[in-house]
């Protein structure tokens, strides 16, 4: 037999040491290295100033963006350990930042409850970041140390005196390492707000020096509050009912309110972290609610011999279920799902008991909700009969495609893609000069339907929904299936204005509310089209927005032509295609479930019946507007 040239030896066999496997495969650690892995190290940092306050040692913490892209955490905490660790002869500081599974969270005497778990957290952020310095305020002192991808660069020192205790964290991420280094206010803020609703009476600070913003972040109501800010804009049907329950070393806070709208929204945390994936504390709730309400419908004969699903109890629901566990089990580092199997039975129970009390105790109140619920599922049947109907007239069969689709060749989905595109004339345009190997056109007309004020029976007789429902494939509702889906990257393409915005928007609501899987697994995406062409000594730039046409007029001078697009339909198909749709050159935005749900809470506000609420948006965001066409 011949022998291959590389032999496979001993010596083959590497050993990457210290922070060398988080560089080596940065996805492992923090889920990508796009937009979602830069945030997470923000976040990263930020859980374990939260873990300290948790434990009930810090009361403030400070989230910088500076305006080099880099981020400082600082908290009023214990300050990380500085004395030297008995068996690694190091500073315990330097331990945590520089040796994988390093960390206080392993017993459970420093932290009861934590989300670290595998002691990588920080270390993770520190190996991705082209520096690094930490600052420990202990014992009356000030302490400091360097560090460069990882690696220190000096001995911790003492540079001062100090009042009080705390921890700081100055990082800049590693722009070899990340697609964008460049952080995202409106990403931070939500995930900030989100910790000081689940930590009531802590005082969170968010500061971007590059626009000269700030905003301070602090709940007194906590979760109950929480549900009531995502319900503003709605008509609500009842007071935000809370709870808080605890069995063994389990404690769970719930709190949720139904509005008259036709969808429904479930935010679940553990130890403070948002579980975008749900799991099994999101399994006990939902099974405990549905089960209360189809006691108490059967008991005050209100169910006319029906048996209520889980989605008759999700429409018009904005809940929210915190968890705090000494031992979770997440599946992956990024902590997206919960696995604990006992958590399941534990929060089916608790939840159970608190709700039933409560509906025994508030039949008014009961009855109200059980109307709404009641009425649900009466429209979900006829939501039924609906769908048959359809598809027996073959419109939403995934052979019997839309006569406005231009379809493209290739049948393999990690290939295809298609463009969902405002108006016909800019997707005759998009048509034109697209690669039909791979690239399918959907024009859709206008704005589609608000899915926010509809329910499925008006969703599914729409004509731009049911478009495109049969062009992506999947089904809706009870049949979506991902299996089918049809194109791998499914992009949202709007004119780069005011009103291409609020299409991007309610299809993106459209996308969160009825295929969320989608965006899950990353299919959802949106085009940059450019606003301006520059043109400087026959060379054309592209330019998406009024910050990047100053800075690059700035850099190349203020004598070149410059075209501003008012619209797609204004493009001609080569420049849609060297600007907006050719792989090798296009910037896409891929979203995420954080990106759909600010969308969503956007939406409701601005959409929503409440004047109050809306005004009050536009109101706090005038100054953000640019480009406004009327």
């Amino acid at each position: 037999m011949e022998q291959t040239k590389t032999e496979y030896k001993a010596e083959s066999i590497q050993v990457l040491e210290g922070l060398e496997p988080i560089r080596v495969r940065p996805s492992m650690f923090i889920g990508d290295t796009g937009e979602r892995g830069l945030h997470h190290l923000v976040h990263e940092a930020v859980d374990n100033s939260i873990d300290e306050a948790l434990a009930g040692f810090c009361k403030n913490i400070k989230v910088t963006i500076h305006n080099d892209n880099s981020i400082s955490v600082e908290d009023d905490g214990r300050g990380i350990p500085v004395d030297i660790h008995p068996k690694f002869k190091k500073p315990a500081v330097e331990l945590v930042l520089t040796v994988l599974h390093s960390g206080g969270k392993f017993e459970k005497k420093t932290y009861q409850v934590s989300g670290g778990l595998h002691g990588v957290g920080i270390s993770c952020v520190n190996a991705l970041s082209k520096k690094f310095n930490v600052n420990v305020k202990r014992d009356g002192k000030v302490y400091s140390q360097d560090f460069i991808m990882g690696k220190k660069l000096n001995e911790l020192s003492i540079i001062g005196e100090a009042n009080g205790t705390g921890t700081k964290v100055t990082f800049l991420p590693d722009d070899q390492i990340f697609e964008t280094v460049e952080y995202r206010y409106d990403l931070l803020y939500q995930r900030l707000r989100e910790l000081a609703f689940l930590n009531k009476g802590i005082r969170i600070e968010l500061k971007d020096e590059r626009e000269n913003k700030e905003d301070v972040l602090q709940y007194e109501g906590g979760i109950k509050e929480f549900v009531e800010h995502l319900n503003k804009g709605k008509k609500v049907i009842n007071d935000a009912i809370y709870f808080e329950k605890k069995k063994n070393d389990l404690m769970i806070e719930g709190a949720f309110q139904y509005n008259e709208g036709y969808t429904g929204s479930l935010l679940s945390f553990v130890n403070s972290i948002n579980t975008f994936e749900g799991g099994t504390h999101e399994q006990g709730f939902r099974t405990a609610l549905t089960r209360v309400v189809n006691s108490y419908g059967i008991k005050y004969n209100m169910l006319d011999h029906m048996k209520l699903t889980g989605d008759d109890v999700k429409e018009g629901l904005t809940a929210i279920i915190s968890v705090k566990i000494s031992n979770p089990q997440f599946e992956g580092q990024t902590k997206t799902k919960l696995g604990n199997s006992e958590v399941k039975g534990i929060v089916d129970s608790l939840t159970n008991d608190a709700l039933g009390t409560f509906f025994e105790e508030n039949p008014a109140v009961g009855k109200k909700i059980l109307f709404k619920i009641v009425s649900a599922a009466r429209a979900r049947e006829a939501a039924r009969k609906a769908r048959e109907l359809t598809r027996r007239k073959g419109l939403l069969d995934k052979y019997s495609l839309p006569g406005k689709l231009a379809d493209c060749q290739e049948k393999d989905i990690t290939k295809s893609e298609i463009f969902i595109v405002e108006g016909d004339s800019a997707g005759g345009t998009a048509i034109s000069g697209r690669d039909r190997k791979f690239q399918a056109i959907l024009p859709l007309k206008g704005k589609i339907l608000n899915v926010e004020k509809s329910r499925l029976t008006k969703i599914l007789i729409n004509n731009e929904i049911k478009t495109l429902i049969t062009a992506i494939g999947v089904g809706i509702a009870e049949e979506f299936d991902i299996k089918n889906l049809r194109y791998g990257k499914i992009i949202i393409l709007t004119d780069a204005d005011v009103d291409g915005n609020h299409i991007s928007t309610l299809l993106l609501t459209f996308f969160y509310r009825y295929m969320l899987d989608l965006i899950k697994n990353g299919n959802i995406y949106v085009a940059q089209p450019p606003l301006y062409r520059v043109i400087k000594n026959k060379k054309v730039i592209y330019v998406r927005d009024d910050k990047k046409l100053q800075e690059l007029l700035k850099e190349i001078g203020e004598d070149a032509v410059i075209q501003r697009f008012k619209g797609l339909g204004e493009m001609n198909s080569d420049q849609l295609w060297e600007s907006t749709m050719n792989p090798e050159t296009r910037i896409m935005k891929k979203i995420t479930l954080e990106d759909a749900a600010i969308a969503d809470e956007t939406f409701s506000i601005l959409m929503g019946d409440q004047v109050e609420p809306r005004r009050e948006f536009i109101q706090n965001h005038a100054k953000e507007v640019k480009n406004l066409d009327v």
